[in-house]
């Protein structure tokens, strides 16, 4: 999927799937000026679709499957 690194705030857990309700991690902003969050599966599933109509994409899936950072991590 395209990623497009924007000024655009981190989705949060409060972030949730258009589709599932599941936790979002890609913000797709449209063409039309609106935006649609999607689950990494609702994601992928659309892809073809959502990059004929996106703007930009935000991309966080990655998070899922990267360490989660402790307080020692970020002091070293």
């Amino acid at each position: 999927m395209t990623t497009v690194l924007t000024p655009a705030s981190p989705l949060t857990a409060a972030d949730r799937c258009d589709r599932c309700g599941a936790q979002a991690y890609l913000r797709v902003v449209l063409l039309s000026g609106g935006e649609l969050l999607f689950c990494a599966h609702h994601g992928r599933k659309f892809e073809p679709e959502l990059k004929k109509i996106a703007a930009e994409i935000q991309d966080e899936t990655e998070r899922l499957t990267s360490a989660p950072s402790t307080a020692a991590d970020e002091e070293r």
